[in-house]
């Protein structure tokens, strides 16, 4: 889909990089992702690499990528380079002794990942520290985390306690099914949704794609709801910036 709207917004979640987890396979794939999300509307990308047991982070290493993505694509298309930290233990004490190897760009904001197959009683007490340490967590996806889907309170918790949350734009299209879609509007209803991202891996099944979920939230939520998900928030994240408590739809 090509954006006609004349808006320009930001993706906060995005596997873009090749060759360092599952996202791109070749440089010709990230460079059309590039392309797609720069038609769709798209003016600033956070590249997003896994930070979890299967893949291993490396900051120095995912800069070298960007930078050379960032040559080769469009001039146009800006980037910052965060990671999509999964919140095991030792990224935890990791995060704490060293957070800007993990943060978006030199922010305080750091996207995070929770397991879908059981949270620790101590996860509560995990994003205290980090906030204690000046962090803000961006809880990533949580309309498509099975426990939080059957607890989506738990989100409300989350956020209760200064963090953020990030839904998947494809969700609010049906890409993810009816209870990803469902939880991602019970969330939204309760002005507990901080930004839409799109955590593309490819062209084909999860591209780099904003502006139909984008019309998506003006149709229900109103245009001021869809500018604010999409531009505002995201480039106050890019910018270190805090972002206002987001308020509930009336009668939700």
């Amino acid at each position: 889909m090509i954006n006609n709207s004349g808006t320009l917004m930001v993706d906060i979640h995005c596997h873009i990089l090749p060759f360092l987890d599952d996202g791109p396979k070749s440089w010709e794939i990230a460079l059309e992702m590039c392309r797609l999300a720069g038609e769709d509307g798209v003016e600033h990308i956070v590249a997003t690499p896994h930070a979890n047991d299967r893949y291993a982070y490396d900051r120095k290493q995912a800069q070298a990528a960007l930078d050379l993505l960032r040559q080769r694509s469009d001039p146009k298309l800006r980037f910052s380079l965060g990671c999509e930290l999964f919140l095991s233990y030792d990224n935890l004490e990791s995060a704490l002794a060293n957070p800007r190897n993990f943060i978006i760009g030199q922010t305080g904001y750091l996207l995070v990942e929770l397991s879908s197959y059981g949270l620790p009683p101590a996860i509560n007490d995990s994003l205290v520290r980090l906030r204690s340490r000046g962090l803000v967590p961006i809880i990533a996806h949580p309309e498509r985390n099975p426990i939080l889907q059957r607890n989506p309170t738990k989100i409300m918790e989350f956020v209760e306690q200064g963090c953020l949350t990030q839904v998947t734009a494809s969700a609010l299209t049906g890409a993810w099914g009816g209870v990803a879609r469902r939880s991602a509007l019970w969330l939204l209803e309760r002005g507990a949704v901080h930004v839409l991202a799109s955590d593309a891996h490819d062209i084909k099944q999860r591209p780099p794609l904003l502006s139909a979920a984008r019309q998506a939230v003006a149709k229900k939520f109103g245009e001021a709801r869809a500018h604010a998900l999409l531009e505002d928030h995201p480039r106050a994240i890019l910018a270190g910036q805090p972002i206002p408590p987001v308020a509930p739809v009336s009668g939700s």
